[in-house]
């Protein structure tokens, strides 16, 4: 009896472990295939790619690598997921790649329909993993897929109110199974269906050179249409498109394409018969003006409540006073599928100071600088006229001070800079503009007579194009942590379709600006789209030189040599830093002809010495300037050095590109480099930053050049004396040559000049300068392009980075700087491939680092000088800080 028990007692030890065993195996074994998109997007349905991007992602435990994939492409999702599908449109066959992306290959995509695909993939040790289906959705894919008409109002485009529009159609009998409404304007269109909107998006298709470009939207929009009478409204809106009067001074008001607002749209339904009905944009809608009296961009919107015509949106409205609408021409050739994310709310922030001085006069202070606009409620006398201006200062006594804001403004007869009016009709109102946004974080509120408001009578509204975030970086300084939410502000209220340089006074595409805030852009959210639709517009805004602006987009103005090559060096670094993050060299072929046309402009402007000077270089320095003879040649050679990297991937010749890189580089060195003092141009810490950052030391100077910039901010008492191209390289360089607490210390400074120093003095977003007056009275206070510090945070302290030779974060390089000062910091990035995510913390005389590597990939791990070369999984490292041993 003894020995049975024992013996099953052993045989039962024995299953548990095996059960184990089983269940670690399957844990570790465990993939599927997720987060499947088609142009970087999850099932859209406005796709007019003839070849779209398809990416998906892995989940595993351990390590993982795919051997191999197959793609499946139909229109019957049921047929799709059989083990022998048939009806597909493309079979990509077995492809042996490890890269989880593919391109369409298949038949031609047709309108309007529906496509699903799946992946099939092979792991390193031969085993398959089956994804569910997914779906994406054609709109238009050919010019003649677009039957309805551009109408507008008929008016003079001087006309200040706003058109409006109206369709009624009948829905009877047989119901709706799908309906899809694509539309587009010029500016701006504000569209309902039976009263409710088609959507949350805000000053959408998104901002173009309307002659050029046009964009269109798709919405479902099944679930507002009803059987019997529908009614299509539309307000529209004036943005950049017809800027009336000379408001500001970027030209917009004499813009080659300016004329009087219009539209087109093209309801699609199709019925549970299997019919498809449209509704059209087209002569036979009718059109008034009503209270939208008058829509700025930089001015702001003005509306009159008593003006409203109650019920014109909906079903039984009598419009047979309304005139019909004028159909037009089209504003440009093209109509294209806005991919990237509209712009939409992001958090509503109510007041965290309120005070009133009187009954008509009060002030409001959301605690942020953002960019957007307020939703008033109120009750007031009808006739009474409400003001609500927006701002960044408040001037000792509480009043508003637009003065660092409004330098580029012309005052117009009844309109002020940033200032929404409404006139009140007696009733509780709910109130806010449709066309216009602002950047604030006061917000004055002035009324013709006395009104009764609260803290909570206003709230304002945080919009910017709806990027999805996809990094976090945290560590124990708490300064830090207050950057890091100051840049998420400042960059957020420079996306308005475009990337801007400020979100109040100018509202424009400067190209530097964004170039400079690619790292941060990037690893904080998912960008491509949107900068894959921002080079549609350098190709739109090169003109028959090659010649670009320094904002884009532009009318006219910017086509300068003041701005010059260091500026329209975004043209080669934004489609570069793309495929740094992508993999995809789909924004370089967009992006090749306009850089040849552009590099052989600046051929032309060679001077004796074959290479071009002109233009601004490290823009808002310091104390000292570095000149920008230096800094133009270059970024010239960044140019051409990309360009010939573009070759390259592209399978072009790019000898001519290489050869002109490496004069220019030998030009640099014999010019502008003392051998002797190991220094560039002036000496200027600018100077130094640049040529590491650019590889435009000699390898046996390297290390002298970056012991000279650490001296001469050591001998600046630890301070930064720099502008721009300075902020971008210098952090960055004394890291990778050792002198990463010295880079920490910089950063951690208060005393200006610094980022701290914004922060010390109480500012939520970054300034557009290091020289601030007591009273911020210089300058903006929402600029982004000083802001590369967020991304130095996330690549050198949690240390995460692309890998150039093996890009979109197939490889990963990992090397965090446990810097003197800091207790702990941690960053995560959902890359392209997947979450990686680098933590860090000292504890008990150790440094404890986790990491996390997404599968099918793997990484290189660099502490203290020495490399380890990781594979898919978490890892754990406890290095001692004396020895900085593992």
């Amino acid at each position: 009896m003894y020995q049975e028990m024992k013996r099953m007692r052993h045989l039962y030890r024995m299953l548990l472990l095996l059960g184990c065993v089983l269940h670690t195996n399957g844990l570790m074994n465990a993939q599927s295939i997720s987060r499947m998109r088609c142009e970087y997007s999850v099932r859209p349905i406005c796709i007019d790619a003839s070849s779209p991007r398809l990416t998906w992602n892995f989940q595993a435990n351990g390590d993982f690598r795919q051997r191999s994939y197959r793609i499946l492409v139909g229109t019957d999702a049921t047929k799709l997921a059989e083990k022998v599908p048939a009806g597909l449109v493309w079979d990509s066959g077995i492809v042996t790649s490890s890269l989880s992306r593919a391109v369409y290959r298949g038949k031609d995509l047709q309108p309007f329909t529906r496509y699903y695909w799946r992946v099939i993939a092979w792991d390193q040790r031969g085993r398959q993993i089956d994804s569910p289906v997914e779906s994406f959705e054609t709109a238009l894919m050919r010019t003649s897929d677009w039957r309805a008409l551009w109408i507008t109002d008929g008016r003079h485009r001087d006309f200040e109110p706003a058109p409006m529009f109206r369709k009624s159609f009948q829905v009877d009998g047989v119901h709706v199974r799908q309906a899809r409404f694509y539309c587009s304007a010029a500016a701006y269109g504000c569209f309902k269906i039976n009263g409710s909107p088609v959507s949350q998006d805000l000053l959408n298709p998104g901002y173009t050179h309307y002659d050029k470009r046009n964009l269109y939207s798709v919405y479902d929009v099944g679930s507002l249409l009803r059987q019997g009478t529908n009614v299509i409204s539309a307000v529209l809106g004036n943005g950049f498109y017809n800027e009336i009067g000379k408001v500001a001074t970027w030209g917009f008001e004499s813009a080659r394409w300016r004329n009087r607002a219009r539209m087109t749209c093209m309801l699609r339904m199709e019925m549970e018969d299997g019919t498809v009905r449209e509704i059209l944009s087209d002569g036979s809608w009718r059109t008034a003006v009503g209270p939208y009296l008058v829509n700025n961009i930089y001015a702001g919107d003005k509306y009159d409540s008593r003006l409203e015509k109650k019920g014109w949106e909906l079903a039984g409205y009598d419009d047979s006073g309304w005139q019909e609408a004028m159909v037009v021409s089209a504003p440009s050739p093209l109509l294209a599928a806005q991919k990237m994310p509209a712009i939409r709310v992001s958090e509503e922030l109510g007041a965290q100071g309120f005070r009133s001085q009187g009954d008509t006069l009060f002030i409001y202070d959301f605690g942020k600088n953002i960019s957007g606009f307020c939703k008033l409620r109120i009750q007031g006398n009808s006739g009474t006229q409400v003001r609500l201006q927006h701002g960044e200062i408040k001037l000792p006594n509480n009043r508003l001070e637009v003065g660092n804001i409004a330098c580029y403004y012309s005052p117009m007869e009844d309109k002020e800079f940033q200032t929404d009016t409404y006139m009140l009709n007696g009733e509780l109102q709910e109130l806010s503009p449709q066309f216009c946004y602002h950047g604030f974080q006061y917000v004055e509120v002035r009324t013709s007579q006395p009104v009764h408001l609260t803290k909570e009578s206003l709230r304002a509204e945080f919009f910017h194009t709806a990027l999805k975030p996809v990094g976090m970086f945290e560590c124990s300084d708490e300064l830090f942590n207050k950057l890091s939410a100051a840049t998420h502000v400042s960059y957020l209220s420079n996306l308005q379709s475009i990337p801007t340089d400020c979100p109040q006074r100018e509202k424009n595409g400067w190209t530097a600006d964004a170039h400079m805030s690619m790292d941060l852009a990037l690893l904080n959210y998912d960008g491509i789209l949107l900068y894959e639709k921002w080079l549609d517009d350098f190709l739109d805004n090169q003109n028959d030189s090659g010649r670009i602006s320094g904002i884009i987009p532009s009318a006219q103005w910017g086509y300068d040599d003041w701005i010059g090559p260091v500026w329209d060096a975004a043209m080669f670094g934004i489609p570069m830093t793309l495929y740094y993050y992508y993999g995809d060299t789909r924004p370089i072929e967009k992006m090749w002809p306009a850089c040849v046309k552009y590099l052989n402009y600046l051929k032309g402007r060679e001077n004796a010495e074959k290479t071009v000077t002109y233009g601004i270089g490290d823009w808002v320095y310091y104390k000292t300037q570095t000149p920008t003879d230096y800094t133009t040649t270059c970024y010239y050679y960044f140019d051409n050095r990309l360009m010939a990297e573009f070759a390259r991937l592209l399978g072009k010749d790019g000898t001519a590109y290489e050869q002109k890189a490496q004069y220019l580089r030998q030009l640099i060195q014999c010019k502008y480099f003392d051998r002797e003092k190991a220094l560039f141009s002036n000496g200027s810490q600018a100077a130094q930053g640049v040529a590491l950052y650019l590889g435009l030391v000699p390898k046996e100077y390297e290390q002298r050049v970056a012991d000279n910039l650490s001296q001469m901010i050591a001998a600046n008492g630890g301070a930064l004396d720099c502008g721009m191209l300075g902020s971008k390289t210098i952090l960055r360089m004394l890291c990778k040559y050792g002198y990463a607490d010295q880079a920490f210390q910089i950063a951690n400074r208060t005393e200006a000049p610094s980022w701290g120093n914004w922060i010390k003095r109480g500012l939520t977003s970054l300034a557009e300068t290091w020289n601030l007056s007591p009273t911020f009275k210089d300058a903006s206070l929402n600029h982004v392009f000083l802001g590369d510090i967020h991304a130095w945070m996330y690549q050198y302290l949690a240390g995460i980075n692309y890998d150039e030779a093996q890009p979109g974060f197939k490889h990963i390089l990992l090397q965090p700087y446990f810097v003197k000062g800091l207790d702990w910091a941690k960053g995560s990035y959902r890359s392209p491939m997947g979450m990686v995510k680098s933590e860090w913390v000292r504890r008990h005389g150790r440094i404890v680092l986790d990491v996390e590597i997404p599968a099918n990939t793997s990484a290189t791990l660099s502490v203290d000088g020495k490399k380890q070369e990781l594979q898919s999984g978490h890892h754990h490292f406890v290095y001692e800080e004396t020895k900085k041993k593992h």
